[in-house]
């Protein structure tokens, strides 16, 4: 087996936000997303929990009823299934790179 390192390959020019599955099966799905001043255009509606982690950088993330929460380097959350919520920030100086379960 070989190691990775999460903070490796991390482009120069981020036009979009990337998402790379690090693990994807029936029950599980681990990615790092890196972002550098994206947010989202619509409500994620998603189908599954998802527990995302900053671990560099920081961003916003708002719900749909319009409450915020700020997270920064090592601060993480669980989203609950069918919670709307959406990336109203990332730091457009610095890369975000998040580490998002999805389970």
């Amino acid at each position: 087996m070989k190691s990775q390192n999460i903070f490796s390959k991390i482009p120069k020019n981020l036009k979009c936000e990337i998402f790379e599955p690090l693990i994807n099966d029936d029950t599980i799905i681990i990615e790092r997303i890196i972002s550098k001043g994206q947010q989202s255009s619509s409500w994620c509606d998603q189908k599954k929990n998802e527990w995302v982690i900053v671990l560099k950088g920081e961003a916003i993330i708002t719900f749909e009823d319009q409450t915020s929460v700020q997270l920064k380097e090592g601060d993480f959350i669980n989203i609950p299934a069918h919670k709307k919520h959406r990336v109203s920030w990332t730091n457009p100086e610095n890369e975000t790179i998040w580490l998002a379960v999805h389970y």
